[in-house]
């Protein structure tokens, strides 16, 4: 089956864009298109999927049927948290409670109203469905 990542770079180069000319068409960044056709993300919000359609020219349906299906995972919250903590001390080698394979992890960065910065960990296995969000 295709992944994700291949269908999104299989319909670019059909449109001959490069990953700069349809970041700049569907208005999203280009590190995120990166992502997406390293296989980094599975899951894309709505308007990202959106418009990422506009840009390839197809459904947004057609682009869900390639993501990953989401199962909601049980792990204890301790082990969540746990999790987390790594993220945010800087860990980047954290296997998955699931599977054991390595998670991918990164920190988003957000201001709240109040103007202050907040971190927040976010992770998914780079083969089963889990994820931290």
């Amino acid at each position: 089956m295709t992944s994700l990542a291949e269908f999104i770079r299989e319909k670019r180069e059909k449109t001959g864009l490069t990953i700069s000319a349809l970041a700049k068409k569907c208005n999203l960044a280009e590190d995120l298109l990166e992502a997406i056709e390293s296989s980094q993300e599975l899951f894309l919000p709505v308007t990202v999927r959106q418009n990422l359609a506009k840009g390839l020219k197809c459904s947004p349906k057609e682009i869900k049927l390639y993501e990953k299906t989401f199962e909601p995972d049980s792990i204890s919250k301790e082990s969540e948290n746990w999790i987390k903590e790594q993220i945010l001390n800087g860990e980047t080698e954290i296997n998955c409670p699931k599977c054991g394979k390595p998670l991918v992890v990164k920190i988003e960065e957000m201001y709240d109203l109040e103007d202050n910065l907040c971190r927040e960990p976010k992770a998914h296995c780079s083969k089963c469905t889990f994820q931290i969000k």
